[in-house]
């Protein structure tokens, strides 16, 4: 069975957005939930409304079977077919495991992932989100963590920082797919987004999907979930932060930037130069597959539109 938030207990989660004391910063303590003062999210950049209503909307679909989400997947670290990331991610160690905050910040640290949650993983909110893989195919995945903005401002970006970029993990001996004479990619995998779109309320640190913490072939134990964009935008295994004022190389672009665009929106009037994008597979379950029309910023135009005056072709 499919375990959601129940409504009371997520609106008192998401309401608690952090209120960072600058004298404990060499540690995240102050990113525990119990010791900090509360305030609206839209202090994070979007109006409560605009964020509660797509919250609203997205709850009241189907969610996808964990099954599903946890054995059809794109992590390459682990392999090219869509069954080899759960394959090969019993051989995974999860702990221990840090990441670094570098670049133009105030605070730049190394911390550990359980440091970064802030809570216990059980007490930590969750959000339903629909998922769009620019491969025409999407989930709709509770995912498990706290906003992604809470995180970056407990390390004090300069105003000179206009970009963030994240690189995943290189593991070569428990990630088959980075030791293959067969890819292409150059490892490790860094995805980047401008600093406005990484302090959205809606862009998610995401520590488990389903209330489970332990599902490598997820991106666990730490990955973003950028609920607007096609889904390679949403970095996984992250080890490293940084902070730059120039536009950071994000992988699947260098690979082949004709294909794969560097803000990667979800755009249905946008087709990609195989296949269109005006509509997607919805995968509910086994056999359980429905084609439905793609919305514009799949869904959370609403909440994120504001960010992309002028033509959406320069935000492919």
């Amino acid at each position: 069975m499919t375990k959601t938030t129940d409504p009371i207990t997520y609106q008192r989660r998401r309401l608690l957005v952090a209120t960072l004391g600058v004298t404990a910063l060499s540690t995240f303590g102050y990113l525990r939930y119990g010791s900090r003062q509360t305030e609206s999210i839209s202090t994070a950049g979007a109006s409560t409304s605009r964020t509660d209503d797509a919250d609203a909307r997205h709850s009241q679909v189907a969610v996808t079977t964990k099954h599903a989400a946890t054995h059809y997947n794109n992590a390459y670290e682990f392999g090219w077919n869509k069954t080899d990331p759960a394959r090969h991610a019993a051989s995974f160690h999860l702990r221990p495991w840090t990441v670094t905050f570098d670049g133009l910040v105030e605070r730049p640290g190394t911390f550990d992932v359980d440091q970064l949650m802030g809570l216990p993983f059980s007490q930590l909110e969750e959000r339903i989100y629909d998922f769009r893989c620019v491969e025409a195919w999407s989930m709709v995945i509770p995912y498990n963590g706290r906003p992604l903005a809470e995180i970056l401002k407990s390390v004090q970006p300069l105003s000179s920082a206009r970009y963030v970029a994240f690189t995943s993990l290189y593991r070569p001996e428990e990630m088959p797919g980075q030791a293959s004479p067969f890819s292409t990619l150059e490892w490790p995998y860094v995805e980047a987004l401008t600093i406005e779109e990484a302090m959205h309320p809606l862009t998610f640190a995401t520590f488990g999907v389903y209330g489970d913490p332990e599902l490598p072939q997820n991106g666990m134990p730490f990955r973003i979930t950028v609920p607007w964009k096609y889904g390679f935008k949403s970095a996984k295994f992250i080890t490293r932060i940084s902070f730059t004022a120039d536009r950071p190389p994000a992988t699947w672009h260098q690979e082949t930037p004709a294909e794969y665009g560097w803000y990667s929106n979800v755009y249905p009037d946008i087709s990609h130069p195989r296949w269109s994008q005006a509509s997607e597979r919805r995968i509910l379950g086994e056999g359980q597959i429905e084609r439905i029309p793609t919305r514009p910023y799949n869904g959370y135009g609403e909440a994120v539109a504001h960010l992309y005056p002028g033509d959406p072709q320069q935000y492919w």
